[in-house]
């Protein structure tokens, strides 16, 4: 198996992206190409001493920055790393592509050079939140700003097979994010969207608020992309806060940094269970072939997980089974 990776997206690419390859490829026995500048990446390979056959370069001049317009950077930088990485995914010179660049390029560029899967009308990012019962799945995570009721039901198919294939979940529960658990709750979307789920064959809970999310109180969380984006950045932001306050208050004095001991080990667990880097990326479910996309601040240890994700989606039988339920 080879995987793809754009060499050049995220906040800390190249060094970061590279180191985590370079590690993804020794203890995943996998191929990896790496996409970007051979020069830049041969002299950084250099510098830190790495070496393994498996990983190749894919040359590429250009980058696709977080401050472009996502159609006109692919239509433009066709030299991209990200878009000579698409390309080579179509080209069948890889099984995947991992990329934490500018989330609507990648969209915008798999949807273009990658396509959909036939009957799927929109791609949506499938990101694991997690809760008291292990993780929920939400999609859309920000792929699709506005959608269509149909849209929404499609997120909850694809989101229950990729639970039950991946988490190992039979039969999951699939729950609508809503103002209230009613049917009548609800925007002109949601009530529309409520009543196509009711009619599938999934385990559909019904509405559930945003507060309960972290209860889990459905193992795929369908929302539109607008919706779950707020939903995620919230999320963040509220960790940040807590922990950084959870920490003043341990070092407040000598009494509570001796407490700080004694639950050092369960907040540290606790604190792993909210980090990212350990997630890998978020596949961007829909598409004909696998396109993993990575967190824009992803450190060496974040690609490294985001290449086993790509490897497990790949070996999944996902993207199959999506294609079948859409005939």
């Amino acid at each position: 198996m080879k995987i793809i990776i754009d060499a050049f997206g995220g906040d800390n690419a190249p060094n970061a992206v590279v180191d985590g390859a370079y590690r993804a490829a020794a203890d995943f026995n996998v191929e990896i190409a790496l996409v970007g500048d051979e020069a830049k990446l041969n002299a950084y390979i250099k510098e830190k001493g790495h070496a393994n056959a498996s990983v190749s370069i894919i040359h590429a001049n250009e980058v696709i920055s977080g401050e472009d317009d996502p159609v006109e950077a692919i239509k433009k930088k066709k030299d991209s790393s990200m878009v000579v990485g698409l390309q080579a995914l179509t080209e069948d010179k890889g099984d995947a592509f991992v990329s934490a660049g500018n989330t609507g390029a990648l969209v915008t560029g798999s949807t273009l050079i990658v396509k959909r899967i036939k009957g799927i009308r929109r791609a949506a990012i499938a990101l694991p939140y997690p809760t008291t019962k292990g993780f929920a799945l939400l999609l859309d995570g920000g792929a699709n700003a506005d959608c269509s009721p149909q849209f929404l039901q499609q997120f909850g198919i694809m989101g229950s097979i990729y639970v039950s294939k991946l988490f190992r979940i039979e039969n999951p529960r699939v729950g609508l994010i809503n103002i209230g658990t009613e049917d009548e709750k609800g925007n002109e979307l949601s009530v529309a969207a409520n009543k196509l789920l009711k009619e599938t064959e999934l385990n559909y809970v019904g509405n559930i608020e945003s507060r309960e999310i972290p209860n889990g109180a459905a193992d795929v969380i369908v929302c539109d992309g607008f919706t779950g984006n707020i939903i995620l950045k919230l999320t963040e932001g509220l960790a940040e806060f807590l922990f950084g306050n959870v920490k003043k208050v341990f070092v407040k004095n000598m009494f509570t940094k001796l407490s700080a001991l004694f639950v050092k080990k369960g907040f540290k667990q606790f604190k792993a269970s909210l980090d990212y880097t350990e997630y890998g990326g978020a596949p961007i479910l829909g598409l004909s072939k696998p396109v993993i996309k990575a967190h824009g601040s992803s450190d060496a240890n974040a690609f490294y997980h985001a290449i086993r994700q790509a490897i497990a989606y790949k070996n999944s039988g996902i993207i199959e089974e999506i294609t079948t339920s859409t005939k």
